[in-house]
């Protein structure tokens, strides 16, 4: 059975409870978010989109197979034409004799015919259409890619933030810890007269304001938690999760590998397959206007309630008394289709030109991001040093300022100024430790490989 720890404000104090079998807390590691992210709503729903794009290949090469059509028309009308009259889409045409005269009368007739159609060479028209359909599945593949990299960036970036305020909450505690222990001394000193009773008062509100900053840090430590649960599509409470990736705030990130081409970033690779799909939607405008060949073939019977001497007879106009079949080719060409189609090679090519620009722009944007990132990675570890040693030193300090109060030689306010400066060293030890794996984390980014920070975690 697992213990929890609660602590609860009673009587202006805080009072830790133990809590057993509350919750079942899960421990998430950092590179587990990559995994987990998989999971995530958007994430999925960008990656059945890829999948389903698959399909579109398929649809477009599925067009070499034969169509054959089977079909069966009841219908009753007129017999000025002995067929009387049919439903267009099925039954090819056939010429008859004409009634002698207008008779209006209707009569029935009925059909019942198999038409088989096939486009065996399309001059090139089918493998375009092939080659965008394989393009477009290559850029709902890169757009899934981009999406997953992106939702894993954001929640490393979210988990870090959230180490950073559980390093505070630390502080912050240890603050409340110091002004207690301040406050019991005063009192202490206020008794033997060595001290003037004004500072136990002031330890009072010093003590309430770190009560408060502490409450603060615990709302927005909640919060982090919270989104990170959303952007991992974590089930369960922020109580229910356990950060277990909290020495790197402690600990400096060691050294990148940024040999990474700009070529392998999910974002060139999105914009670069964009420009694939304008390619083969230019090669295909192109070939539309090529001609067209097709292999018919039809058989159906009929039935007319008209003979070809006008006699009527409804009865035959139920039954299919008549056999006809017939096959043919039609070689066809969209010759005032010339303009239209030219137009579209226009536009696709000026398509085509913006996609090639948008990929030089994501390029150079990916070039001065990676030299940026590089740069700023360099400085924070040197900073993230410097706040080290103005932590150490600050601590010193307080403890010496501590024993000074003891001893009657500094003032309340000497020492509080002390004990600020302490805490903001501890804050500023950790900002300055989160800005390093920060800027690993967006150097990470620029190089698209997100294994240049998670490798570097111990």
């Amino acid at each position: 059975m697992n213990v929890y720890h609660k602590k609860i404000l009673i009587c202006g104090c805080f009072v830790t409870l133990s809590l057993s079998g509350i919750a079942q807390q899960r421990t998430i590691r950092i590179k587990e978010l990559l995994s987990l992210v998989q999971s995530q709503p958007h994430v999925k729903a960008s990656e059945q989109q890829s999948r389903a794009a698959e399909y579109n290949i398929r649809m477009a090469r599925n067009s070499l197979v034969p169509e054959l059509t089977a079909g069966y028309q009841a219908g009753y009308a007129t017999y000025n034409n002995i067929t009387g009259m049919s439903y267009p889409g099925l039954l090819l045409p056939i010429s008859g004799p004409p009634s002698t005269g207008n008779t209006y009368d209707p009569v029935p007739g009925t059909a019942l015919t198999a038409l088989v159609k096939w486009n065996p060479l399309t001059f090139g028209q089918r493998q375009a259409a092939v080659e965008k359909a394989t393009a477009q599945y290559k850029l709902a593949g890169s757009y899934y890619n981009e999406a997953l990299f992106r939702q894993q960036y954001l929640a490393i970036y979210t988990y870090l933030d959230a180490v950073y305020l559980q390093k505070l909450l630390l502080s912050y505690q240890a603050n409340i810890e110091r002004t207690q222990a301040g406050l019991q001394q005063s009192l202490i000193l206020a008794q033997q007269g060595l001290r003037p009773g004004i500072d136990t008062t002031q330890f009072q509100s010093v003590l309430a304001q770190a009560r408060m900053d502490l409450l603060t840090a615990q709302r927005q430590y909640y919060a982090q938690v919270t989104e990170l649960t959303r952007l991992a599509d974590l089930p369960g409470k922020p109580d229910d999760i356990l950060l277990a990736d909290t020495s790197l705030i402690s600990q400096f990130p060691s050294g990148a590998d940024t040999t990474t081409n700009v070529t392998a970033h999910p974002s060139f690779q999105y914009y670069q397959t964009k420009k694939e799909v304008s390619e083969a939607a230019l090669k295909e405008a192109g070939r539309a206007w090529r001609p067209k060949l097709d292999l018919w073939a039809n058989a159906y019977a009929r039935g007319s309630g008209v003979d070809a001497s006008g006699n009527i007879n409804k009865a035959d106009g139920w039954s299919l008394s008549r056999k006809n079949y017939g096959a043919g080719i039609q070689l066809s060409f969209p010759i005032l289709q010339f303009s239209q189609v030219n137009l579209q090679k226009k536009q696709y090519r000026l398509l085509l030109k913006s996609d090639e620009a948008q990929l030089d722009q994501v390029t150079l944007n990916l070039q001065k991001q990676q030299e940026t990132a590089q740069f700023n990675y360099d400085q924070n570890l040197l900073i993230a040093r410097q706040a080290l040693i103005q932590s150490q030193a600050a601590r010193y300090a307080f403890d010496g300022l501590k024993l000074s109060y003891e001893s009657g030689l500094v003032d309340f306010t000497r020492l509080m100024q002390g004990q600020y400066e302490l805490l903001k060293a501890e804050t500023g030890e950790a900002g300055a430790f989160l800005q390093a794996w920060h800027a690993l984390l967006e150097l990470a980014a620029a190089n698209g490989n997100l294994h240049v920070f998670t490798d570097k975690l111990k």
